[in-house]
């Protein structure tokens, strides 16, 4: 066999590898979320005695969404996750960007300082600030139980990451020369970013808006800070109900937890295309 052979030989084994070792990682990835599928057509006994079984016992049932939506008071939370997912990552993209499309377009020591700051403060865990945080706006400014002081927490804990990547975004792929063109047809500022400059960032946008969207919509952490009023929990609060101090009904788990990642699922299967393109667009060429 001569060399040539070899070679294409040996790179079709490590390619044979390599793909029964990705295979072997996503089946690991995906087990949980595969277990929950099993589980959530079972009743709790079937569920603690196999909980591997494709059908239990008793059979397939679907009597764990009616009672987990009742018992959780589905709608109201899922209502109070759709606000403050919604407005929060609304605010995240436009403040980011708008912020990004300064500190590129403007070479001040203020906004390198600024953008500075905002890179330093991402390597801040929030464990370090949940303390001070409940005590300021609880203690001193006693304005939490509200949304809309969850909200302005989740937009400033994510406005950091989010400015970094607008920014890559408008310095690699936005020209200047097409602002410059836009200022001489007699647009304002503003008119720029928003009709110019903001247009071309769908990608970074829709890369933005799903983990935005997919960390507000999952943060079990800073609500449960937040909001003690039962009327104002999220989704994440509401399934820690079904926890029991002596017993836990696995299967209302199950349920609540497949109905909590279907929306942001769904959403994540609209904008997927966008991901890729928008994590890279700020990449140097």
């Amino acid at each position: 066999m001569d060399k040539n052979a070899q070679a294409a030989r040996n790179k079709k084994i490590r390619h044979a590898l390599m793909l029964v070792l990705l295979v072997i990682l996503f089946l690991l990835f995906i087990f949980p979320f595969i277990l929950v599928i099993i589980n959530v057509f079972k009743v709790k006994a079937d569920i603690t005695v196999d909980p591997l079984a494709l059908v239990g016992a008793h059979g397939f049932t679907l009597e764990n969404f009616p009672e987990a939506m009742e018992k959780m008071e589905f709608w109201k939370v899922f209502a109070n996750s759709a606000i403050v997912t919604i407005f929060s990552t609304i605010f995240t993209l436009l403040l980011s960007s708008m912020a990004a499309f300064v500190i590129v377009r403007n070479n001040w020591k203020l906004t390198a300082l600024l953008f500075s700051l905002m890179i330093a403060s991402m390597v801040i865990p929030f464990q370090v600030l949940m303390i001070p945080l409940v005590s300021l706006y609880g203690g001193i400014l006693g304005i939490l139980n509200h949304r809309a002081t969850l909200i302005f927490m989740h937009v400033g804990f994510s406005l950091s990451m989010a400015t970094f990547m607008f920014h890559g975004a408008i310095k690699t792929n936005v020209p200047v020369s097409l602002e410059e063109a836009a200022t001489i047809d007699g647009c304002t500022r503003w008119q720029t970013y928003w009709k110019v400059v903001f247009p071309l960032l769908k990608p970074t946008i829709a890369t933005v808006a799903i983990i935005d969207a997919m960390a507000f919509w999952n943060d079990y952490l800073l609500p449960s800070l937040v909001l003690a009023k039962k009327e104002l929990y999220t989704i994440p609060i509401a399934t820690q109900m079904f926890y029991g101090t002596f017993s836990t009904d696995i299967g209302l788990i199950m349920a609540a937890l497949l109905l909590a990642m279907l929306p942001i699922l769904i959403l994540y299967l609209f904008l997927q295309r966008f991901i890729v393109e928008g994590v890279t667009s700020g990449a140097v060429k």
